[in-house]
């Protein structure tokens, strides 16, 4: 998860989240971050395989503003 210059978090999935963050900054990530920049790398989840990390993707971005802070607060 990558929070935004503006406050603002990100959520997207990786193989390599350093490399990716540097992408969003350079303004070669997604259009979201390209309009919100920079972004700082926030919170990181390891998961066994790509399937797994695109569902979890889904449920992080499902979840209200709230619940995605008590993520980066607990993790």
């Amino acid at each position: 998860m990558l929070e935004c210059a503006d406050g603002s978090l990100y959520t997207g999935w990786t193989t390599d989240p350093v490399r990716r963050t540097k992408q969003h900054n350079a303004g070669r990530g997604a259009k979201y971050t390209r309009a919100h920049r920079p972004v700082k790398l926030v919170y990181v989840e390891q998961l066994p395989d790509r399937a797994s990390a695109m569902k979890r993707e889904l449920a992080i971005k499902a979840m209200p503003r709230a619940k995605k802070f008590l993520l980066l607060k607990n993790g």
